[in-house]
């Protein structure tokens, strides 16, 4: 076969893979157009008070010319503990760096949890909403010492969609853009914690503010690399091509529960749950919520984020210098990840030398959920030892 046509047959293939990944997360998709031409961003001090949270923020938004309705910001369903919430909102997103003049191009919907000194960045994988960080949010969010902050990413849940295709690169300009709304711009002052396609996004994250960030955690991901170097493992791909003739949610959580969880821990029987359940029955009723409260995703933004786990690529050198320059880096994988096989952290680890490596047993792609009070308690950990480093060099 001519190299030419054996590219392209790669390429259609891998833009199937992650067109069944973003079916499979998703689970349903907007019909509409989804294009948003204007918006008039609010954001709000998240308050008990009904009055507050119904009149002082409500956001102006169209879905198209002559189409406008009213969202009351604090009114969108969340997964995440709300007498912990501390401010909410939509970021304005516009296109400053390359161009003359300002123009909006989208918005970021983001919640920030706790008021502590401490702050934490979490970036979530492909086409998921920032309520699969709940285990982490309402977890930190409670701790006096914690200031967390989760959004979603351009194209899903209550961020806009803008044209794309997307880039890594172009989504961690987004995150550059909401730090600097929320005013998280001292040196050396942000925990970065990416999964999947967060961790992709967090490594471009990285290197274009590297001054801001304190410690960087990259969770199951990838440098990227040519296109068709995106595969999943077979057992993955087999699953993935399953999932993507059938259109019931229900009948499409056990196999994404298989597919993101090792089998044997799902038939065990929970260490922490009270009631004694197994962790598939626990993961099968988390994932109902989700899908409860996760807005209908606009096929545009699905496509798009898939482009830009397609097209990552982060070489050596850029690794090398994200190693240096931040204090403390932790690369973790589980050891039965069936969508991001773990020797991609392995090859980070290789191209990062200065960072630490962890591999756990018995782990799938899930991995903050799998093994949530290790992988908070991990953090905890790598939180405190960037500090501890970032001092250690001012002195």
């Amino acid at each position: 076969m001519p190299l030419s046509i054996a590219l392209n047959v790669k390429f259609v293939i891998s833009l199937a893979y992650f067109a069944c990944v973003s079916s499979i997360i998703t689970n349903t998709c907007h019909s509409g157009t989804g294009y948003e031409w204007s918006r008039r961003i609010h954001d709000v001090q998240c308050s008990n008070d009904p009055l507050h949270n119904i009149f002082l923020t409500t956001t102006t938004m169209s879905s198209g010319p002559g189409e406008s309705s009213k969202v009351d910001v604090p009114s969108f369903p969340t997964l995440f503990d709300p007498t912990t919430c501390s401010r909410k909102g939509l970021c304005p997103v516009t296109k400053i760096r390359h161009q003359q003049e300002p123009l909006e191009s989208h918005s970021l919907y983001f919640e920030q949890h706790g008021t502590g000194p401490r702050k934490v960045l979490f970036v979530m994988g492909l086409n998921s909403t920032s309520f699969a960080w709940s285990a982490q949010v309402n977890y930190f969010g409670r701790h006096p010492e914690y200031t967390v902050l989760a959004f979603d990413n351009r194209g899903v849940g209550n961020s806009g969609t803008p044209r794309g295709p997307y880039s890594t690169s172009g989504m961690a300009e987004d995150v550059v853009v909401l730090l600097d709304y929320v005013g998280w711009t001292a040196k050396h002052s942000i925990h970065v914690v990416g999964v999947s396609l967060g961790g992709m996004i967090s490594q471009e994250l990285a290197y274009k503010i590297p001054e801001r960030i304190i410690s960087l955690t990259l969770a199951v991901t990838t440098a990227g690399g040519y296109l068709w170097q995106n595969f999943p493992p077979w057992k993955g791909f087999v699953s993935l091509q399953r999932l993507q003739f059938i259109a019931d949610p229900e009948k499409k959580i056990p196999i994404l529960l298989d597919m993101v969880f090792p089998v044997p821990w799902l038939e065990e029987t929970s260490e922490t749950d009270p009631e004694g359940r197994k962790n598939r029955e626990i993961m099968l009723i988390d994932y109902r919520k989700r899908i409860e409260v996760t807005k209908p995703q606009n096929p545009l933004g699905a496509i798009s984020q898939m482009i830009a786990g397609l097209t990552h690529h982060v070489k050596p050198a850029r690794l090398n210098t994200i190693s240096k320059s931040i204090p403390k880096v932790l690369i973790v994988t589980g050891d039965v990840d069936h969508l991001v096989h773990p020797s991609k952290s392995v090859y980070l680890k290789k191209h990062m030398p200065e960072a630490e490596f962890e591999q756990w047993e018995m782990t799938g792609h899930a991995i903050h959920l799998q093994r949530r009070e290790k992988f908070n308690t991990m953090l905890e950990r790598v939180f405190k030892e960037g500090e501890e480093k970032a001092e250690a060099k001012t002195k």
